[in-house]
């Protein structure tokens, strides 16, 4: 079944507008243009992304396309079990878009062109692991093309007679050594797609068995027995071994439905999930049934190691019964490791343990062995390079709590030794992440020197982020500082380039100096890599500062405040007020500062930052968090986001820049859902922006954000957080902008389009924006300049050109 963004809806619903009474509002059908200050940042070239080799030594500059056309997005497209695919291409139906690369030396700083196909669309480069040669894919009109490149000369070789498939699972992926690449195909000869039956075979029928089977709100799922049939025509794939020399293409196994593929540290086998029948019309793919095995080098199944019953019974904030997250262990030849849960899933029951790790060595015949029972739920696993060292984190989920352990594979069943243990929220305290590096057979490991393991973070203090780098002594526990971003910057560590980690990488920006790389070496100055210059060097007037202040109740709050050039100071603006609230257990962690004032000021994409170049001040990010029991935090949601939306007002008053009667507030998504019960529950702001947005709580029953309660076990909650329930109350011109094909868990489109109709329906004034084609973020060129365009319109209608009212209460 074709589904081309509800075309029919779409056209039915802008009848319905162009033939209602208009309530002062422009109902053209054509897109519109940005202003053009707006206009000429985003014309600004993209500035190349970096891909460092495995070995350090060269690096690929990644030229990409800020805004695809819409006629890009317009191409048709398959809605089946959560995935959207382009037919013609057997391919996502929004590819990444690159249109270059240039190959740099770190050692002589020697630029090497890329040979790229005319026309090129292609994907983020795939390096080899001995950084000798990079794999990428050129979609085409009529599929996915592999092409190999030699990352000494720039040359590229064409794979021909194949199509990659890419619509499901991971297509490709280096053997150990470099000498070859796996690739899952379009399966040759495979004939024509399936054609909708003109007559069904009968009806769609569903049945519960009395369990509890409950079901987020997802998009794009199979509805009938045709979409089964193309899911298994478009996604079904081929793998192959692609030798890098002679480029022969040899099969492995048959085709299949092949969920993933990972080769063994050693390379003799291969791990592979492949998806199984019966499907669901209720749970996207992932939740599908599906059969682990592992394979040899020839494709022949030699152990059956599990098989997976679909997943339409897992518990809210619960994980499915069975092994789960099953992988290689990576510093071992070939030994799979896997978590298994000890209370059926289910987080609401009481048990000692919530999880337990195993592994098994190859040939998997032996007895499975347990490496530990954890408290917590099973978080992930990063390995050490010997002595089968492994960093096991399991999360608590009640105090909101990670821990991480050091065990060790050589000796399972002992005690973990606890090397971290902290609350998820503390971002002061936060140690930093471990460095990891691929070793040769394509494995990520722990980047260790001696005892020694670096840790990269992002350093927030009371003052604002300073990024740094760690060495940690596993021994002693104790960390020493390599590194940290100095003052009027703002640089991170963004790869290690030696083993002793005395070489790093560092991005660094400042408010007058766009993003570049330099390469460190301790006790010499920096060398720069890149010399990216200012893309939009008109933004250089803004000035932006970090702002903490206090809610009501005590809980810290900050804010990044924008203003724009030109202005004097003193002078009184037009304010936006930008959020996304946040959940915390306590008022301590709530307050820590986030962001910082020293980053360069770039702004991309449909962003509310756009509105300096109209004269707005904006108090960015404001923190809104909603602090308190996870069980019950929502408990007091409308009383804490007005609070916390009212300090700010208050705090940017107090600093002399904003007209307390010229205030608008914003968000996106969770944020949108903010910003529209900030309209119906206070008297704080003249308009609002919502966009991509739920409204109605009632829509997503069980359960949404951080919420844990479902609808039937909290009614009175849900409608008191819904907007929707009180549209009546929403008496300040609200704005709302959706993409008509959100597929967003919760965001449908329809939660705007009713939202506008209570408003509207109730006397208020509200205008509905639906961008075709466009998905819970807006991404081609038309579609950004039309949001911006809307937004800027509004908010110089209701906000910046508002008549005077009577001071706010």
């Amino acid at each position: 079944m074709l589904r081309l963004f509800r075309p029919a809806l779409a056209a039915l619903t802008m009848l319905t507008m162009l033939q209602s009474p208009p309530l002062h509002a422009d109902l053209s059908l054509d897109y519109q243009p940005a202003p053009k200050a707006i206009r000429d940042i985003l014309d600004a070239p993209a500035t190349p992304s970096l891909a460092l080799s495995p070995t350090r030594d060269r690096v690929i500059l990644v030229q990409g396309v800020r805004y695809p056309p819409i006629a890009d997005l317009a191409q048709p497209w398959l809605a089946l079990a959560g995935s959207r695919i382009n037919p013609k291409t057997n391919g996502p139906h929004r590819p990444s878009r690159v249109i270059g690369y240039t190959i740099k030396t770190l050692a002589d700083g020697a630029l090497t062109p890329v040979a790229i196909p005319d026309d090129a669309h292609l994907s983020s480069p795939i390096w080899s692991y001995d950084g000798q040669h990079f794999a990428f894919m050129n979609t085409t009109s009529d599929g996915i093309e592999l092409w190999l490149a030699d990352a000494t000369t720039g040359q590229t070789r064409r794979i021909n007679g194949i199509k990659l498939n890419t619509t499901y699972g991971g297509a490709l992926q280096w053997s150990p050594g470099s000498a070859s690449l796996l690739a899952l195909i379009v399966v040759p000869d495979r004939g024509q797609p399936p054609a909708a039956p003109l007559v069904p075979r009968g009806p769609i029928v569903q049945e519960s068995s009395g369990q509890a089977a409950p079901v987020r709100t997802y998009q794009d799922l199979l509805q009938n027995a045709h979409d089964e049939a193309l899911f298994e025509y478009y996604c079904t794939s081929q793998l192959v071994r692609i030798d890098t020399a002679t480029l022969k293409v040899t099969p492995i196994g048959k085709p299949a439905l092949i969920a993933s593929v990972d080769v063994s540290p050693d390379g003799n086998h291969l791990l592979v999930e492949t998806t199984q029948r019966p499907y669901s019309y209720l749970h996207p793919s992932f939740a599908f049934p599906h059969r682990i095995e592992v394979w040899d080098s020839a494709g022949k199944v030699t152990h059956e190691f599990a098989t997976i019953p679909l997943a339409d019974r897992v518990p809210i904030e619960g994980v499915r019964t069975g092994p789960r997250s099953v992988h290689w262990h990576a510093a071992e030849p070939a030994t799979l490791v896997w978590a298994s849960a000890l209370d059926e899933g289910d987080p609401k029951k009481k048990v000692p343990h919530r999880d337990q790790l195993l592994f098994q060595p190859a040939p998997f015949t032996g007895e499975k062995i347990e490496l530990t029972k954890l408290e917590h739920r099973f978080a992930g696993i990063t390995y050490g390079p010997r002595d089968g060292a492994v960093l096991v984190r399991d999360y608590d989920r009640d105090r909101r709590w990670i821990r991480t352990q050091q065990f060790s594979t050589q000796k399972p069943g002992q005690s973990g030794r606890i090397i971290w243990d902290r609350s998820i929220n503390d971002r002061y305290g936060d140690p930093g992440s471990p460095i990891t590096q691929t070793l040769p057979n394509g494995q990520r490991v722990l980047w260790q020197h001696g005892d020694h393991l670096f840790l990269s973070g992002g350093g927030a203090t009371p003052k604002g982020d300073r990024p740094f780098l760690d060495r940690f002594n596993l021994t002693t526990l104790e960390s020493t500082r390599l590194f940290q971003c100095g003052e009027g910057v703002y640089e991170f560590v963004a790869a290690l380039l030696n083993e002793d980690g005395t070489k790093f990488l560092t991005r660094r920006e400042s408010p007058v100096d766009p993003p570049n790389f330099l390469m460190h070496e301790v006790g010499k100055p920096p060398i720069a890599l890149t010399q990216f210059t200012d893309p939009a060097p008109q933004l250089r007037g803004i000035s932006q500062k970090l702002v903490t202040y206090k809610r009501d109740d005590g809980v810290q709050l900050s804010f990044t405040l924008y203003l724009p050039a030109g202005p004097k100071e003193g002078t009184r603006l037009p304010t936006l007020v930008w959020a996304y609230p946040r959940e915390y257990t306590d008022a301590a962690t709530a307050g820590q500062i986030t962001g910082s004032d020293t980053r360069f000021t770039m702004i991309g994409g449909s962003s509310h930052l756009f509105l300096l170049t109209q004269g707005y001040a904006i108090l960015d990010a404001a923190t809104v968090p909603v602090v308190g029991d996870p069980e019950t935090m929502n408990n007091t949601y409308v009383e804490q986001i007005v609070s916390g939306a009212k300090a700010a007002i208050d705090k940017a008053v107090e600093l002399g820049v904003t007209d307390p009667d010229r205030v608008g507030a914003g968000g996106h998504s969770y944020g949108a859902f903010m910003t529209a019960n900030l309209m119906a529950h206070s008297d704080l702001f003249r308009a609002g922006i919502a966009r991509s947005g739920a409204y109605n709580r009632t829509l997503t029953p069980f359960g949404f954000q951080s919420e844990r309660r479902t609808l039937w076990e909290a009614p009175e909650i849900y409608m008191k957080v819904s907007p929707f329930m009180v549209a009546h109350k929403i008496n300040e011109p609200l704005l709302m902008i959706h993409g008509e094909v959100d597929n967003n868990p919760g965001t449908f489109p329809m939660q705007s389009e009713r939202l506008y109709q209570a408003i509207r329906g109730n006397g208020g004034t509200a205008r509905l924006v639906m961008l075709p084609h466009e998905s819970h973020g807006y991404v081609a060129r038309e579609s950004i300049e039309h949001t911006l365009y809307e937004m800027t319109a509004w908010f110089d209608k209701y906000v910046k050109n508002a008549a005077p009212r009577n001071p706010r209460k």
